[in-house]
């Protein structure tokens, strides 16, 4: 009601805009209770996400499955990141879920020494 109020909104429609942002919603309610834009996720925070969102897929749809259906979601997660080519062509590529899991630990590395 706060919104329709406040906005005159009946509704927030986010779509795929959430797709390998899942932070959207947080920062949707962030803004919207204190007009300020939060800082994006860092990539560690990312990593995390995009591990736990391979976790929760391959126990949803089996290993094969999940693991195929997950490749189309790292560029969303790591959209805007330099030189992430060579991680994301590995990402794609690899079918064994402890490699990817490791793969995804280089990025965190490689990524966090750039930012620091």
């Amino acid at each position: 009601m706060e919104y329709k109020n406040r906005y005159g909104v009946d509704g927030i429609m986010i779509g795929r805009a959430s797709i390998g942002n899942p932070w959207i919603f947080q920062e949707i309610k962030h803004f919207m209770k204190y007009g300020v834009h939060l800082e994006p996720p860092d990539i560690e925070e990312k990593v995390r996400a995009v591990k736990q969102h391979l976790r929760h897929s391959i126990e949803w749809k089996g290993e094969i499955l999940g693991v195929l259906e997950m490749r189309r979601h790292y560029t969303n997660y790591f959209k805007g990141l330099p030189n992430i080519k060579q991680y994301r062509a590995q990402l794609v590529s690899e079918s064994d879920p402890a490699i990817l899991l490791s793969i995804l630990d280089q990025v965190a590395h490689t990524f966090t020494e750039v930012a620091a």
